[in-house]
């Protein structure tokens, strides 16, 4: 069952008389533990030579870019904490290696023992999500116009006002804030203010 050639192919490669069979499954893990799960099943499945039977496994996740103190941080937000998701046959035994790893909870969707793939068209578009997540990280809080923020950095520090122009190239918004009376335009990085 195993040559030198399958022994040596990386998990996600797929023969062309296997890649047929191999649907996309989501699997239940510990939240916070989706790494973990994704290198016990990759070593799992290495250990079992069961490579033929599985492709990729995936923690679907994009680049965020948090703003602190002036500095630019980027990390990794999880677009669904607790799942990952494992291309895969479903037989028997690859259900039972899935299922009895450490921290997984089990599948979703489907009959417990029988679970059902999600959609082609569903796992491209998380694959398109990830993409772009890596080539244009998103600021990790969202402003909209018109929402009522508070100003917890600068002169203005304590101030409300109403978020007039929001610029994710440059990470700055415009809120408009009332001094002495008067509504007067500010120009802030995002790491100024806050939701209220």
């Amino acid at each position: 069952m195993s040559d030198s050639t399958q022994d040596s192919a990386p998990i996600g490669a797929q023969s062309v008389s296997s890649a047929g069979k191999k649907r996309w499954y989501v699997v239940h893990a510990y939240s916070g533990m989706e790494k973990s799960v994704q290198r016990a099943l990759t070593e799992r499945i290495v250990r079992a030579g069961m490579e033929e039977q599985f492709g990729q496994i995936l923690v679907p996740t994009e680049e965020v870019v948090d703003v602190k103190n002036g500095h630019k941080s980027v990390t990794e937000r999880r677009f669904f904490p607790g799942y990952v998701l494992v291309e895969m046959e479903m037989t028997d035994e690859t259900w039972h290696l899935v299922k009895n790893t450490s921290k997984v909870t089990g599948f979703i969707g489907g009959k417990s023992n029988r679970p059902t793939p999600i959609p082609p068209h569903e796992v491209d578009k998380i694959m398109q999500q990830m993409q772009d997540g890596i080539e244009k990280p998103r600021p990790k809080v969202l402003y909209e116009v018109g929402e009522l923020v508070r100003i917890k950095d600068g002169p203005f520090t304590d101030f409300n006002g109403n978020v007039e122009e929001v610029n994710y190239e440059k990470s700055r918004v415009r809120v408009s804030v009332t001094i002495f009376g008067r509504a007067t335009p500010v120009e802030l990085e995002f790491g100024q203010v806050e939701k209220v």
